[in-house]
């Protein structure tokens, strides 16, 4: 028997009520299991409970759940086997497209773009692919496609990889790794072995020269590095303004072009560097270099990131909002001079020393909101104290907040300036999302700018 025809009338724990948990939820109802879904937070909604059953054979664990959590303890103990929604879609792969192939990417900024831009290759070399897992479809939707994609192109979070173990690729990306989720993995080094797990599940290790932890992490493995250096062999980099392969070009004493920085939008050095990951990763897979040229062209990024939403008497006002972390927010400071920065949220235990040692330089003002305001204006007390720092109250009027600190940007706002939402922080305290404080802020400048 394979593994969907032994989950016929076995009973399944679904863990999580949110869109991964709800998918699986779909998936194992119509391999005939046995199916509840446990979530404390949505034990309202229909199907869902607070109380674990007795006898359970298989657990799927939403991403985000903590492995200490009473649930998990309690399964383990009951000796139940409890899987991620990762590997139990892998499972499922399996049987339903045996010839399915998967290549992934993790990092702490840049994912979604970089899974997006390779999505792209993917339709301009009319290869049947899918970008999924955290972003768009989960992946178990994806692999119980009637029709199934050749490749898939997962985009993992930490959470996801931590509970992960089956599943195998033929090529991962790593982009970077900074201070995040500090709070869900209890440590920085917990955080890092959460990413760097990946490398233990993969043909071909993809990672960023540039990033420190990885560049001393990685040191000891066979790794084809992408940085925004002119390339040595075996690498990937710049060329004056060309992308230039040397590790897939044939000979590796031989460069390759990859496209021309033009092609690259926004051409700003950290997108510049995700086009390099998305590259590598295609090149990984048998890609041409001129669909993957035709595909970066023809890409364009979404909403919130590094967004232009208005420029006006040579005032630039960009929609960062993504920036949800401070690795992300030195990445647009520095894409940017004379900044009048809006900045604040959670900071979900992240340290902004080295956002200020960074790039105080380029920061005219800050205009501070959210719960953890506080640490970033004492950051800046402590590394430098000269940049004027404003301070928004917390409003439970989202848009109205918006528009008083947008007004007060316009206010002291030069020709020459940037005004620049790049928050580093998350949004959860005051917005539905990084999308709703985007929104917000772009909404703000356009009705101040009538």
């Amino acid at each position: 028997m394979n593994f969907i025809e032994k989950l016929k009338d076995k009973k399944c724990l679904v863990i999580g009520a949110g869109i991964t948990g709800m998918a699986v939820q779909k998936a194992l109802s119509n391999f005939g299991a046995k199916v509840v879904v446990f979530d404390e937070k949505k034990s309202s909604q229909s199907g869902v409970v607070n109380t674990i059953p007795d006898e359970i054979d298989l657990a799927v664990v939403s991403p985000g759940w903590r492995f200490d959590h009473q649930v998990i303890k309690d399964l383990r103990i009951s000796g139940a086997q409890i899987i991620s929604e990762i590997d139990f879609a892998w499972e499922v792969k399996n049987v339903l497209a045996p010839n399915q192939k998967w290549i992934a990417l993790t990092g702490t900024n840049g994912k979604t773009t970089t899974i997006k831009m390779v999505e792209s290759i993917f339709n301009s070399a009319n290869i049947k692919g899918k970008a999924c897992g955290n972003v768009g479809e989960t992946v178990i939707e994806t692999v119980c496609r009637q029709e199934p994609f050749d490749y898939l192109a997962l985009e993992l979070s930490s959470f996801q990889i931590e509970w992960s173990n089956t599943a195998k690729f033929e090529a991962i990306a790593l982009l970077n790794i900074s201070e995040d989720h500090i709070d869900w993995h209890g440590t920085y080094e917990k955080y890092i072995a959460a990413k760097l797990k990946l490398v233990t599940h993969s043909k071909v290790i993809i990672a960023n020269k540039s990033d420190p932890i990885l560049a001393t992490k990685l040191k000891n493995q066979e790794v084809i590095w992408f940085s925004l250096a002119t390339p040595s062999k075996g690498e990937l980099g710049l060329v004056e303004d060309l992308l230039v392969d040397r590790a897939f070009a044939g000979s590796k004493d031989h460069a390759h072009e990859i496209a021309e920085l033009g092609d690259v939008k926004p051409s700003v050095p950290h997108n510049v560097s995700n086009a390099l990951a998305a590259a590598a990763l295609a090149l990984a897979i048998g890609i041409d270099h001129k669909d993957i040229k035709t595909g970066l062209s023809k890409f364009t990024p979404d909403h919130h990131r590094m967004e232009l939403v208005l420029e006006e008497n040579d005032i630039k006002w960009i929609d960062d909002s993504k920036a949800t972390n401070p690795h992300a927010a030195i990445a647009s400071l520095l894409s940017n001079f004379n900044i009048i920065w809006i900045a604040g949220g959670l900071a979900k235990g992240a340290s902004m020393d080295e956002l200020v040692q960074r790039c105080s330089n380029r920061i005219k003002s800050v205009l501070l909101i959210g719960e953890d305001k506080e640490l970033i204006a004492d950051t800046f007390v402590k590394l430098s104290k000269s940049v004027p720092i404003k301070k928004f109250e917390k409003s439970t009027n989202s848009k109205q907040l918006m528009l008083e600190v947008v007004s007060h940007a316009k206010s002291i706002a030069v020709p020459g300036d940037t005004v620049l939402l790049a928050p580093a922080c998350a949004s959860m305290d005051q917005f539905v999302s990084y999308a709703e404080r985007g929104e917000l802020f772009s909404a703000a400048v356009r009705e101040l700018a009538k």
